[in-house]
């Protein structure tokens, strides 16, 4: 049902709802959802999480992922994509928008917009994607002054500490930072790039007690393994970044070719969405007997004309 009954609503914050999912059984499987039709289809698809990618948003709006975008762009994305699925959202945070204050200010923003957890991460501005080259690393200590600050922000939102140090630093480095940022207060921490199976599985005997985070994003440094296979390896989250941007932005491309050859979109028909697979997704029958059950038109009364 839509958004808008209040009966519908999630009775326990996302944050609660998130923490919870993570106590189960098994990985925590988020797949990415660069908007709220996405978020739609992964829901109706069978997930009860969701992920949102600062590199799928900024690609979005047709920018590169430097850390350009801002909190309330970011807030803008987290509204729509939780509103639309009610599922716990795990947010990129990318490097806090600044300092402690900044920081708070974000978490604040996320948390009121309806996200469960968000992760930061140990890069200076201007940050980059965590699988290329080129990345540097703020001093351990001042990273984990700005996971302190989000955990002081925090009422129920789930802080993920991201480290990009394994590429930049050493794996030893990775490992070390990971755990001083747990004693900072992180709830879980990610550890980005790892280019390696037994990486991965050394992580993890590493900190034993501490929920960890994989990054299961195509074209990039990290081998193709299955969520069961990082669940084997010792991991609790796993995350499908933009993966659904990627499939979209192709099959756009693919239609523009087409129209331009072609002069029309008839070539692309059986490729499209229908019609009322659209209005099944966005739940819009639901929405008019909402609005039927609720709104009744009344027509007025004609006043007395003066003579």
């Amino acid at each position: 049902m839509p958004y808008l009954i209040a009966s519908d609503l999630p009775h326990e914050t996302a944050g609660r709802r998130f923490r919870e999912a993570l106590a189960r059984p098994g990985i925590y499987q988020l797949p990415g959802a660069h908007n709220g039709h996405a978020a739609l289809q992964a829901k109706a698809a069978g997930f009860d999480g969701l992920y949102l990618s600062g590199a799928a948003m900024t690609a979005s709006m047709g920018l590169p992922d430097l850390g350009i975008i801002t909190v309330d762009e970011v807030a803008f994305f987290v509204r729509q994509i939780a509103r639309a699925a009610g599922l716990p959202l795990l947010v990129d945070g990318d490097t806090g928008y600044g300092e402690a204050l900044n920081v708070m200010h974000m978490v604040r923003s996320f948390e009121d917009a309806g996200a469960g957890a968000v992760h930061l991460e140990d890069q200076i501005l201007p940050k980059k994607c965590g699988h290329l080259n080129g990345k540097h690393l703020v001093p351990a200590d001042d990273m984990a002054a700005k996971v302190a600050a989000a955990k002081k922000a925090s009422r129920d939102l789930v802080i993920v500490a991201r480290t990009d140090a394994a590429g930049v630093e050493g794996f030893d480095a990775a490992v070390t930072r990971a755990k001083r940022y747990v004693e900072a207060g992180a709830d879980a921490i990610f550890p980005e790039a790892l280019v390696t199976r037994e990486m991965f599985e050394k992580f993890a005997a590493a900190l034993p007690d501490v929920p960890l985070l994989a990054n299961m994003t195509e074209f990039g440094k990290t081998p193709v393994f299955t969520a069961g296979e990082f669940e084997a390896m010792g991991y609790k989250m796993v995350i499908w970044p933009v993966s659904s941007l990627r499939v979209a932005n192709k099959a756009q491309a693919d239609l523009y070719a087409s129209l331009k050859a072609h002069g029309g979109t008839h070539k692309m028909i059986d490729r499209m969405q229908t019609r009322q697979q659209l209005y099944d997704t966005i739940g819009l029958h639901a929405f008019e007997e909402l609005d039927a059950s609720i709104v009744r038109t009344i027509v007025p009364q004609a006043m007395p004309q003066k003579v």
